[in-house]
């Protein structure tokens, strides 16, 4: 028995999330329908990022047990003839046997990509969040230098999530501007639930004037969702990095 970690691509437009769902289409379902009929085998990837229905990435991870002696490296090129077009894996190789994406410290990069103009972009309309109201840019990232470092990001997290810890740390929060292109890049060692759309969100209030960049700390102490700002619509989101430390 071997495991074999995938790096998965997506455009999660037409999906449910990357998680297995009955009577859903995911990402993961369609990888698992697609090891099987190239294998023979029942498989059940394990998934590194459980991204939300709409989201994107360029770089989740999954790994598998199989008795195929497919070469590791080899079964990222058969797999991509039946898998539909919005899935790529991007490589395949053999890994550790125990080895397990989410127990096991890494670091993650997030984009959150926004349209700031008069008007929407037919062509950008999957993969951006389109918004005329004018952002200020300046106090996005004020605001933004708040949540860098370990926090409990309690208030930045969905009601009902269960997890043990709301405790989490960002490395990096960055808001750039490119005429009408906003890119909110984060990067922290995991994600709460929501996490990083709900942070996309909050900035654009702040960018929105609806309150002053230091208010971020009042609402980190809160540790009350509905301090926080809206949650921002998932088209906008891809994980572009995932690294294992």
């Amino acid at each position: 028995m071997r495991r074999v970690m995938l790096t998965v691509a997506y455009d999660g437009t037409a999906y449910s999330g990357y998680q297995l769902q009955e009577n859903a289409p995911t990402i993961e379902g369609e990888v698992n329908r697609c090891l099987k009929e190239l294998l023979g085998e029942e498989i059940k990837v394990i998934g590194g990022s459980r991204t939300d229905a709409g989201v994107h990435a360029l770089c989740n991870v999954a790994v598998f047990d199989t008795d195929s002696r497919i070469p590791g490296e080899k079964i990222s090129y058969a797999l991509n003839q039946r898998l539909p077009e919005d899935i790529r894996i991007r490589k395949s190789q053999e890994v550790a046997a125990d080895f397990h994406p989410r127990h096991c410290e890494s670091r993650k990069t997030y984009e959150y990509k926004i349209v700031n103009s008069k008007f929407p972009i037919p062509t950008k309309r999957l993969y951006y969040h389109f918004t005329y109201s004018s952002l200020d840019t300046d106090k996005m990232q004020e605001s933004a230098a708040y949540l860098v470092g370990e926090h409990d990001f309690k208030s930045f997290c969905s009601a009902g999530s269960q997890v043990e810890s709301t405790v989490r740390a960002i490395h990096s929060l960055q808001v750039i501007r490119e005429e009408e292109e906003i890119t909110i890049r984060v990067t922290g060692n995991g994600f709460l639930y929501n996490m990083v759309r709900i942070i996309a969100g909050t900035l654009m209030e702040a960018g929105k004037g609806l309150w002053e960049p230091e208010h971020i700390k009042d609402i980190l102490s809160a540790k009350d969702r509905g301090a926080a700002g809206p949650t921002a619509p998932a088209c906008g989101l891809i994980l572009v990095k995932y690294e294992f430390m």
